[in-house]
């Protein structure tokens, strides 16, 4: 894989993708996935969503064949998926038991909630009443006729929404991850794949690795050449010269000589905010 960046104007850089450019590129693909609408959820842990119009056409395979693709040319995992998406890539939908907390719609999570917590069948029935529409959509519909109905009518609801209403879509996803042969790794090796695939987000830590690499995290494969760090040795008034630089093709961070610390804290903080992408200074 050979990757350029051109500007707003159609000209392309002048660096040749010796694996800077392609991290790069991989890591905004992956950024740009997590906040697609084919995904939704709380505190960086997606699931799928379902989006008609990425439905029809054919997006949610196309995201599978984007992820597979980052995992094998270098670049990061879906750190964004949730354990209950990776688990039924992994054992399958009839395995798995999702929480409530897998619940994305900020509104059902409430009504759902509620329901889990009445310890009365009244409370049942009152607090049920608001969801008769989507109980008969879900097929939920039934009578409750004690309250420890309560406990699997909210486990049928979740299952409903997590599981069952995004299964064509999930099907599509699942069929893209078997390019390059992920999927049937994730299936040998499932607990590697889960450490992999549940690393955390980019960090401050994480954009200085991107200014350096291209790449927010460490990759699965690893870097080639290893990251390495040099200094400028330069004294100059120029203010360029009293910025850090870098050469991800090489995964070299290139650190400016300063007199005091808040000096080369006020350096880092400006170039890493101020150059995100290619061809900036």
């Amino acid at each position: 894989m050979c990757v350029k960046f051109s500007d707003d104007l159609g000209m392309d850089e002048e660096a040749v993708d010796l694996g800077g450019p392609r991290r790069e590129f991989l890591r905004l693909l992956m950024e740009a996935l997590a906040l697609s609408p084919m995904f939704e959820g709380r505190d960086s842990k997606l699931s799928l969503a379902l989006d008609s119009t990425a439905l029809r056409e054919d997006r949610y395979f196309i995201a599978g064949q984007a992820i597979a693709v980052s995992l094998v040319h270098g670049g990061p995992p879906p750190g964004f998926l949730a354990p209950t998406l990776y688990s039924s890539v992994v054992v399958g939908n009839s395995s798995i038991k999702p929480v409530l907390e897998d619940i994305a719609d900020a509104d059902l999570y409430e009504k759902v909630k509620k329901v889990s917590e009445c310890s009365f069948l009244d409370d049942l029935l009152h607090t049920t009443e608001p969801l008769q529409d989507y109980l008969a959509n879900a097929g939920c519909l039934r009578p409750l006729k004690c309250i420890e109905d309560r406990d699997l009518l909210v486990q049928d609801i979740t299952m409903f929404q997590v599981v069952h209403r995004v299964a064509g879509a999930f099907e599509r996803f699942k069929e893209g991850l078997k390019v390059l042969g992920v999927l049937d790794a994730s299936l040998l090796f499932a607990c590697l794949f889960y450490c992999v695939l549940e690393q955390e987000g980019p960090s401050k830590l994480g954009k200085i690795l991107a200014f350096a690499t291209g790449a927010s995290v460490v990759p699965p494969v690893g870097f080639s050449p290893q990251p390495s760090i040099d200094f400028l040795h330069e004294h100059s008034s120029s203010p360029k010269q009293r910025l850090l630089m870098a050469n991800t093709c090489i995964n070299c961070l290139k650190l400016p000589l300063l007199d005091t610390y808040e000096a080369f804290r006020e350096s880092m903080d400006f170039a890493i905010g101020n150059t995100q992408g290619f061809g900036r200074e």
